[in-house]
């Protein structure tokens, strides 16, 4: 879902960037020392997963784990989002330098939203958390497919049909994500209940 170099206006760019650096604000006041390992972790699973991308237009189709970086990490996520981008915009020329704002904000304040919106049902257990991580992961990638698409559209009308295409595109993928989410956080419940108490913190 990068968006490439030379397509945003600069006013997106602008707005982005401001946004992010709230964001960024947000998640490293939030972040503990006894949690940097997991945001290392979920970090390199983020980086690793939007490696392949499938070109679409302006834009491209590629996993995300938006969702699950949303629900075990909160506004933590931000910064774990931002560095992974950075390291993909210049080891591999993935998204952009100028774009790191609008791609970070983008990916990261619908996961935000969504794991602190549900976190009342990702304390509880069974078929509810299940469903509730399942949302998550298909809320967070519709809201980012839809922040991408607002980018595009704001910044010029000829870019309102690539910005159709993309939501389409993206139905799978958040259906998919979805389903990654709930089985990921079925395993860390099983095997590393520790990494969920995050459903009790404010972060």
């Amino acid at each position: 879902m990068h968006i490439s170099e030379g397509v945003l206006s600069p006013q997106v760019l602008a707005c982005g960037a401001a946004l992010t650096a709230a964001g960024l604000a947000l998640g490293l006041r939030s972040l503990k020392n006894e949690r940097l390992m997991t945001v290392g972790l979920m970090a390199s699973a983020f980086f690793v997963a939007s490696l392949v991308h499938v070109p679409l237009g302006p834009g491209s189709v590629h996993l995300i784990l938006n969702g699950l970086l949303g629900m075990l990490l909160g506004w933590a996520a931000f910064p774990a989002i931002f560095t992974a981008l950075i390291l993909q915009a210049v080891l591999f020329q993935f998204g952009g330098i100028t774009l790191l704002g609008v791609n970070t904000f983008t990916m990261a304040l619908p996961a935000v939203l969504c794991g602190l919106a549900l976190r009342p049902l990702l304390r509880r257990e069974g078929r509810v958390r299940l469903l509730a991580a399942f949302a998550c992961g298909f809320l967070s990638v519709a809201g980012a497919a839809l922040l991408t698409a607002l980018a595009l559209a704001w910044t010029d009308e000829g870019f309102v049909q690539s910005a159709r295409i993309l939501l389409v595109a993206h139905l799978p993928v958040m259906a998919l994500e979805g389903l990654i989410s709930a089985f990921a956080l079925s395993f860390l419940a099983r095997v590393r209940p520790e990494v969920l108490t995050l459903f009790s913190d404010r972060s």
